[in-house]
């Protein structure tokens, strides 16, 4: 059985390694980047791939640059053939990347949504699937020949939220099956078609705001993919905002721009059709049905588009 170790940041890197850690291929050795202030007193805290870690007892190595040669050492001192990769936030370089098999879990359907934020794009998108490949790691940004892959249907009142988890789950599962065909010696490799792929550009902060200037579909969308981890928001002419956690798009609103009460929702008037507010979040408060809120909150008449 070929020994592995594993590189990975987020909380979805943190779930593939739960899995990956209770099958036959126990990464001897986790490597994570350093501590990073987060959270809303910005103090130090370590990535959930390395709580993650240290909960299932398994050696860690917080790095600035996986390239580094006492990086790669430490590597090599762990003995080991393969490296599993997910969401680590690196770039992996030579002479590292032919050092060893690489293999990284993606949540999509390569070569559709390269890149820092899949799950997010194929939602904003209207997709109607998506999926998890296994692909070897290449010098190209998730360009790699893929080994396995799996698609999944996107619910279509399915946020960030509640797909990630199931692709997070499906992940794993993907990548055990990968190393035990490595081992086995039937692991297959396909190139990807570089004329279908499409790229998934890390969300900028300026796509959080709800533009009444859109369609009320896409506005939907924009929620369902920034929940519950970004965030989307209204603001009114002052700058003042109001967070949105669940929406749907309704045929008829207001004029663009006007939002109004209706029964226990809030109607954001859109280009296309009116966006139908339910939950929302004021600022440092928590989530709340938009009934709760509207007993002890005015909301904003109008958002301004553009």
């Amino acid at each position: 059985m070929s020994r592995t170790v594993y590189l990975g940041t987020s909380s979805f890197a943190a779930s593939v390694l739960r899995s990956l850690a209770e099958s036959r291929h126990r990464p001897a050795l986790v490597i994570t980047p350093p501590d990073s202030r987060r959270g809303r007193g910005r103090r130090p805290a370590p990535p959930p791939a390395a709580e993650e870690a240290a909960a299932l007892g398994i050696e860690l190595l917080q790095a600035e640059d996986v390239n580094a040669e006492a990086v790669r050492a430490a590597i090599a001192a762990a003995g080991a053939e393969v490296a599993a990769v997910c969401a680590f936030g690196q770039l992996i370089r030579e002479p590292l990347l032919s050092e060893l098999l690489m293999l990284n879990v993606h949540p999509s359907l390569l070569p559709r949504w390269r890149g820092a934020a899949p799950v997010e794009r194929a939602i904003m998108a209207g997709d109607c699937r998506t999926g998890v490949s296994v692909m070897r790691v290449t010098a190209g940004l998730d360009s790699g020949p893929v080994a396995l892959q799996e698609e999944t249907p996107i619910g279509a009142d399915e946020d960030c939220g509640a797909l990630s988890p199931r692709l997070a789950e499906l992940g794993g599962r993907l990548l055990v099956g990968a190393l035990d065909r490595h081992d086995a010696g039937r692991l297959e490799l396909r190139e990807q078609d570089e004329a279908e792929a499409t790229y998934a550009e890390k969300i900028d902060a300026s796509e959080r705001r709800l533009d009444p200037g859109r369609p009320a579909v896409e506005l939907a969308r924009r929620v369902r993919a920034l929940t519950p981890h970004i965030g989307a928001y209204l603001e009114d002419g002052n700058g003042a905002r109001l967070g949105v956690r669940r929406a749907r798009p309704v045929e008829q609103g207001p004029e663009p721009g006007r939002l109004e009460v209706a029964a226990e929702s809030l109607l954001l008037g859109t280009t296309e059709g009116g966006l139908e507010i339910g939950e929302v979040q004021p600022p440092g408060g928590r989530p709340m049905r938009v009934a709760a809120y509207l007993r002890g909150h005015a909301p904003p008449e109008r958002v301004p588009a553009g």
